[in-house]
């Protein structure tokens, strides 16, 4: 008999995201199928078809795993946050979610195509909480300015966490083209960037 609680259901969901993580550090997400997937589980291919309907709403499943995670941290940050710390709280936040910024730089736009809207709907919740989450921070540690100008600082932060993962990840087939064509490439951590980054636009 097929068990169909809640929890039985989550749990086989987190079952199938953990394989599809775990594949994602060593494959690249148009090598990862669901039959890769399938292999790494204890069920079958088909079985994988009652809980997602394609390889894209697994990974939209796992960015959405990773953004209710960052919320919980930017949540719990909003105690301490201060103007003169947020930009290496935020970034210490983001160091420990190199899997969202990757699932954010590499393959948002094909998971978000090919994913039913009931999904997407759930995915942009999350999302849409680790904004609430940093809008909030951003009122309390910058409570001198307007609610427009935090808009402005909310909108440039999220838009910049796009280009952290590939600057932090650079291959070295890139790193090689850049050094041929005369392009100065700096080697640094997700933290050092997100530093780097936030500490201009969060003034």
């Amino acid at each position: 008999m097929i068990k169909n609680t809640p929890e039985f259901i989550a749990e086989r969901r987190d079952e199938i995201m953990n394989v599809c993580e775990r594949l994602y550090r060593t494959m690249s997400f148009k090598e990862i199928t669901l039959k890769e997937i399938g292999n790494e589980t204890p069920f079958s291919r088909p079985t994988i078809y009652n809980y997602f309907e394609s390889k894209e709403e697994i990974f939209l499943a796992l960015f959405e795993r990773e953004y209710v995670l960052w919320s919980d941290e930017l949540e719990a940050l909003y105690e301490t946050a201060a103007a003169e710390s947020l930009a290496e709280q935020v970034s210490a936040s983001l160091k420990k979610r190199e899997l969202m910024l990757k699932l954010l730089a590499v393959n948002l736009y094909d998971m978000e195509e090919n994913s039913r809207k009931e999904r997407l709907v759930e995915f942009k919740r999350a999302y849409g909480r680790s904004k609430q989450a940093f809008a909030a921070l951003l009122e309390k540690a910058f409570p001198e300015k307007t609610e427009r100008e935090r808009g402005e600082m909310l909108i440039a932060a999220f838009e910049f966490l796009h280009g952290i993962y590939p600057y932090a990840h650079a291959t070295e087939k890139q790193k090689e083209a850049m050094d041929e064509a005369g392009v100065q490439y700096e080697e640094k951590t997700i933290y050092e960037h997100a530093l780097n980054g936030l500490k201009r636009l969060l003034v």
